[in-house]
C-alpha cells in the first residue's frame, strides 16, 4: 500500500472516530507553495459534521494522524487547509527507490492498444507551421502512451486525393513548362506548392475578369474556365483516366519524397500510412448496410443521410445524389479498416479544432451503426498557430513553411549559442548536431509546453531564450549535469538523515512526475509533461546556486549530491523522451 494510501485510510479513521460519521470521501491535493507542508487537506466539507470552526477542525484532524503516522514531521492550518509536512526521512526513502530502479511509470496501459492518427497532410503543398504542431502533439502522445505500457500504432492518411490535388496539378501542366524537382533544385513538395498558389493566383485572375464582365461574384467562381477545368479533371481522376492518373503519381511521388525529409529532420515517423486515394470508397458499403437497417435515410434526390437531431447535432449527408461519397464516409470506412487490422481500444484522431464538429459527427454515427469501437474514439482536438504577423494562408503563399522555420531555428540556435560562448572544444559535426538539437527541441517544446485546446502564438526569438520555461535553458541543465559527472570521480555514499530545502524540492518534484505523465495520458495533453520537466530543471538550477556540489567538503554530501543530480538528469531525459526531444551531451 503507497504511502498516500495509508494517509487516506488513516484520516478517514481519524474523522470517522472524532465526528462520528462513516460515509464519506476525502482527498488530498499538492500543498499551495506560498505556504509550508507537502499535501493539504481541505475541511471546509467536513464542518457540518464537526459542529466546529475550520480551524479548529483542521487542527483536530491533524493532531490526531501526526500521532498516528511516523512519515508526517509537522502539520499547520490557514485557514479550513490543514497542511501536512512529510518528514526528510519520507523523501530519502522515496529517492532511495527511484536511483535503485530508476524512472518508471505506471504501467496502466497493459493489454491495451491505441491508435494515434496524425499528420495528415495533404499531398498540394508542403508542411507548415500548423502540420508542425500536429505532428509533435501527435507523436508525442504516442511516446507518452507507450511509457504507461500501451501498445500504441502510429498511424497516418494522407490527403492524396480531390479538387485540392487537381488544382496543382492543372496549374503544373499549364504553366510547368515540364519542371522537375531536379532541373529547379527546389524541393518536391515545394515545387507542387508552388503551383498550387500559381493556381489561385490564376484563378483570382479569372474571377475578376468574369464579373469585370458583369457575372455574378458567386457565378463567375464555379465558371472561372480553370476552375471548371479542375473539376473535369477531377472527374477523369475517379474515372481511371491513364493520363491524369500518370501526372498525379509523378507529383505526388514528388511530395511523399518531400514530406520524408522533414519527417526525418523533424524526428517523427508511423508505423502505418493509409492513402486517401485507397480509402475513400471503403465507407460506401457501411452507409447501405446502414441504410437497410434504418440508421440513414435516403431523400428525394437520392442522397443519403442521417438525422443526428436528437443528439443536439444537425442531419448530415454521407452519400451525394450521384452515389459520390464524402469526407465523413471515407471516415467510417477507414475507422472500420483499422479495427479490423487493429482491434483498437483507443482512437485518437489529432486534428485542429475547427473539425470538431465532424469528430462530435463521427461518434454519433459509428454509436448509431453499434460500433465496438465507437465509444474509444477521441478527437485530440489542438488550437491553431498564429504568428506575430497574423494568420496564415495556404493559397496566398503567406504560409510558415515547416523546412524555412526549421532552418531559421537551428540557424538562431547557431547564432545564440556562439554568442554565449558554449561551443569551446566542439569540432565540426558536433557543433552541427548541437544547433539542430537546441534548434529543434526548442521548436518542439514551444508548441507542447501551451495547453493543445489552446490557440497559441509563436514566437521563434522567445523559443531559443537560454532562460526560462524553453527546451535550451532544460538542456543546458542537462549539459551541466553530464559536466558534473564527468568531473566525479565516484558515486558512494550513506543516504544523510537531513536534507537541505532545495533538495527536498527536487525529489518532491520527481516524485511528482510519474503523475504528469498520467495526467498527460488522462487529458491527452503533453503539457503536463513540458511543465513538471521544467519544474524540475528550475529547482536544480536553484539546488546548483544555493549549495555547493563538488565543493563540498565532506565527502558523503558531495556524492549524495551528485548522486542526486543524476538522477534529475535521468527524469529530464525521460521527459525530453516523451516530448520527441534529444538531450545534448555538452553545449
Amino acid at each position: 500500500m503507497d504511502f498516500k494510501t495509508t494517509l487516506v485510510a488513516k484520516t478517514k479513521k481519524a474523522i470517522s472516530d472524532l465526528y462520528s460519521i462513516d460515509d464519506f470521501s476525502i482527498d488530498f491535493e499538492k500543498t499551495n507553495p506560498n505556504f509550508s507542508g507537502d499535501v493539504t487537506l481541505v475541511v471546509f466539507p467536513l464542518l457540518r459534521y464537526s459542529k466546529k470552526g475550520p480551524e479548529e477542525t483542521a487542527n483536530e484532524i491533524g493532531a490526531y494522524i501526526k500521532k498516528e503516522l511516523d512519515q508526517i514531521y509537522d502539520f499547520n492550518v490557514v485557514k479550513g487547509f490543514l497542511n501536512i509536512e512529510l518528514t526528510d526521512s519520507y523523501w530519502l526513502d522515496i529517492l532511495k527507490k527511484n536511483i535503485d530502479i530508476g524512472v518508471q511509470i505506471p504501467n496502466i496501459g497493459a493489454n491495451q492498444k491505441v491508435v494515434v492518427e496524425y499528420s495528415s497532410p495533404n499531398t498540394n503543398k508542403p508542411l507548415h507551421l500548423g502540420h508542425i504542431r500536429n505532428n509533435v502533439l501527435g507523436y508525442s502522445i504516442c511516446k507518452i502512451y507507450e511509457s504507461a505500457g500501451y501498445e500504441v500504432i502510429k498511424n497516418n492518411l494522407v490527403n492524396d486525393r480531390g479538387i485540392h490535388i487537381c488544382k496543382s496539378m492543372y496549374a503544373y501542366l499549364r504553366f510547368g513548362n515540364h519542371e522537375t524537382p531536379e532541373s529547379s533544385g527546389v524541393k518536391g513538395d515545394h515545387l507542387v506548392g508552388k503551383y498550387y498558389v500559381e493556381f489561385d493566383k490564376n484563378y483570382q485572375k479569372e474571377v475578376q475578369e468574369l464579373v469585370d464582365k458583369g457575372m455574378d461574384s458567386d457565378e463567375a467562381k464555379e465558371n472561372a474556365p480553370s476552375m471548371v477545368a479542375t473539376r473535369e479533371m477531377l472527374k477523369k481522376w475517379e474515372n481511371g483516366d491513364p493520363e491524369t492518373l500518370s501526372i498525379w503519381k509523378v507529383m505526388n511521388a514528388w511530395v511523399y519524397e518531400g514530406f520524408d525529409e522533414t519527417y526525418r529532420r523533424l524526428g517523427v515517423s508511423f508505423d502505418k500510412i493509409y492513402y486517401e486515394s485507397d480509402t475513400y470508397l471503403l465507407g460506401k458499403k457501411i452507409v447501405q448496410e446502414g441504410l437497410e437497417r434504418g440508421v440513414f435515410f435516403r431523400k428525394p434526390d437520392q442522397s443519403i443521410w442521417i438525422d443526428l437531431t436528437e443528439d443536439g447535432l444537425d442531419e448530415k449527408i454521407v452519400q451525394r445524389s450521384d452515389g459520390t461519397s464524402v469526407y465523413i464516409t471515407q471516415d467510417i470506412g477507414t475507422a472500420d479498416l483499422k479495427y479490423s487490422e487493429f482491434s483498437m481500444d483507443k482512437f485518437i484522431y489529432v486534428v485542429g479544432n475547427e473539425q470538431d464538429y465532424h469528430f462530435k459527427v463521427l461518434q454519433r454515427i459509428l454509436k448509431r451503426l453499434n460500433k465496438p469501437y465507437a465509444d474509444g474514439l477521441y478527437h485530440l482536438s489542438y488550437g491553431m498557430v498564429d504568428l506575430p504577423e497574423g494568420k496564415m494562408k495556404s493559397r496566398e503563399g503567406t504560409v510558415v513553411d515547416a523546412d524555412e522555420l526549421i532552418a531559421e531555428v537551428v540557424s538562431t540556435a547557431k547564432k545564440q549559442t556562439e554568442e554565449l560562448g558554449k561551443t569551446e572544444g566542439m569540432n565540426t559535426d558536433e557543433l552541427t548536431e548541437l544547433y539542430e538539437t537546441l534548434g529543434l527541441g526548442a521548436l518542439k517544446y514551444y508548441l507542447l509546453k501551451v495547453d493543445a485546446k489552446k490557440r497559441m502564438l509563436y514566437n521563434p526569438s522567445e523559443s531559443i531564450d537560454f532562460q526560462g520555461n524553453t527546451a535550451p535553458f532544460i538542456q543546458y541543465t542537462y549539459t551541466r549535469i553530464a559536466s558534473l559527472l564527468r568531473a566525479a570521480d565516484q558515486i558512494k555514499f550513506e543516504y544523510p538523515l537531513l536534507l537541505h530545502p532545495t533538495e527536498k524540492d527536487l525529489i518532491k518534484n520527481m516524485h511528482a512526475y510519474p503523475e504528469s505523465v498520467l495526467a498527460s495520458i488522462r487529458s491527452n495533453n503533453p503539457s503536463e509533461v513540458a511543465n513538471s520537466v521544467y519544474e524540475i530543471a528550475k529547482g536544480f538550477n536553484k539546488f546548483y546556486h544555493e549549495i555547493s556540489i563538488l565543493g563540498e567538503d565532506d565527502s558523503n554530501t558531495r556524492f549524495f549530491r551528485i548522486a542526486l543530480s543524476d538522477m534529475v538528469g535521468k527524469t529530464l531525459k525521460h521527459g525530453f523522451s516523451l516530448l520527441g526531444i534529444e538531450m545534448p551531451m555538452r553545449m
